[in-house]
């Protein structure tokens, strides 16, 4: 296929034509080169690890690249991004690495563009937000791997006890709310603003209301009027007349949400495709539906994607790009998310999930995809600005707390955070 590769294309005008006329290829394509990925694991066990989705993968590559070796390395996702950085730090980078940022990375031009690996079908052919989350400064150097958005998901069972209809807007969410606390329900709506996930369900609110981490122009703008109406609704009309849960905001994680969902004792919550195996393996009746927003449904909801990297250190730019194209082609793509109830990447793969029978269950979230947005990860500050949110954002829901002040606390990390971009 055809490649963009403006690197070797630098090299050869450099060099003019003395490594044609030495014999000489600008890859080693004499010699046999191994790559090394380092990858997060999806799974939940041994048996389903991502492990050995990757060897499995490697082992049909290298069939048709006898010359090319790729050995697979994969953390849990608690220790893989730490993984990656110590070996960046310590001079011994991967080839590749599937992670959750890039942007770091990239700003430090360790990073291959996207236009450098990538043949122009397969760069083309990401699913345009996710493309462009990948970028910095207008060049894609992030690889949309895996995706996900978010939907509200409620217990039917509990519904039908309580009489009442999923919710479309806050106020059709905090009437049903009341209603499931007034027969028992544990937690009516569980809000996790745990140090785990926060900048997830705080988004996922954000949007609902209107704003966002970001403006229509990139700018930081956390402590907007409408965030601050967002938090002030959630301190009042949820947290604040008991309908969270006996665990406060600030201090309950997203797995512990999903466990209890999963138990039985969560009425609503915000949830992603990886919450429908662990309700259905509990025996737990579930409904899906849009995010509840300020006056209706949501119009827009949160998308995550996960990143594939591609170093420069070992300057193996042709192999790489050879692995990526197989990685991202429709088979592997569609393979890989119905394994771990993953959206796929490409709108090839999309349109092929979207009609398929057995994928009917991913529907749902395929649909908000295209109105879904994303972490703003092209920014370095981001990782700054995700980790105050995780510290501080419970606190806005608090009692006594000020949701105009500790946004505006997460404002001024972020301008100070973004001032140095």
């Amino acid at each position: 296929m055809q490649r963009r590769r403006t690197g070797t294309i630098a090299v050869v005008s450099a060099l003019g034509m003395t490594a044609v006329l030495g014999g000489c290829g600008l890859t080693g394509d004499s010699e046999e080169v191994t790559l090394e990925l380092v990858a997060a694991d999806y799974g939940d066990s041994e048996a389903n690890s991502s492990q050995n989705y990757w060897d499995d993968l490697a082992r049909a590559f290298e069939a048709k690249h006898p010359d090319v070796h790729v050995d697979v390395t994969v953390h849990s996702w608690n220790d893989v991004d730490r993984e990656v950085r110590e070996m960046v730090e310590a001079g011994d980078a991967p080839d590749m690495a599937q992670i959750g940022a890039y942007s770091d990375y990239a700003d430090k031009d360790l990073l291959y563009r996207a236009d450098d690996v990538l043949s122009i079908p397969v760069q083309a052919g990401f699913v345009s937000q996710l493309a462009r989350a990948g970028q910095v400064n207008g060049v894609q150097y992030g690889l949309p791997f895996a995706a996900s958005t978010r939907v509200l998901f409620y217990n039917k069972t509990l519904f039908d006890e309580a009489g009442i209809t999923p919710p479309k807007s806050w106020d059709d969410l905090a009437d049903a709310a009341e209603a499931l606390k007034a027969e028992g329900v544990k937690y009516p709506y569980a809000l996790p603003l745990g140090a785990e996930e926060a900048q997830a369900e705080t988004m996922q609110w954000m949007l609902s209301g209107g704003g966002g981490y970001t403006d229509d122009v990139g700018t930081y703008s956390v402590d907007s009027p409408q965030n601050v109406t967002t938090f002030t609704w959630l301190k009042d009309e949820l947290v604040g007349k008991g309908l969270t849960g006996p665990v406060a905001p600030g201090e309950l994680n997203r797995a512990d949400a999903f466990a209890a969902f999963a138990a039985g004792d969560v009425g609503m919550l915000n949830g992603h495709p990886s919450l429908m195996k662990m309700a259905s393996d509990k025996g737990v009746k579930y409904g899906m539906v849009t995010t509840p927003g300020i006056d209706g449904a949501s119009r827009n909801t949160l998308g995550v994607t996960d990143w594939m990297t591609a170093f420069k250190e070992n300057g193996h730019q042709e192999e790489i790009g050879d692995f990526l194209d197989f990685v991202y082609s429709d088979e592997n793509v569609l393979d890989f998310s119905r394994r771990y109830d993953l959206l796929p990447v490409t709108t090839s793969a999309s349109q092929v999930m979207s009609t398929a029978k057995e994928d009917e269950n991913l529907k749902p979230f395929l649909d908000e995809l295209l109105l879904s947005e994303l972490y703003p990860v092209g920014k370095t500050s981001w990782a700054a600005v995700s980790a105050d949110v995780k510290k501080r954002i419970g606190q806005a829901v608090a009692s006594g707390g000020s949701p105009e002040e500790v946004l505006g606390r997460i404002q001024t990390t972020a301008m100070r955070a973004g001032s140095a971009e």
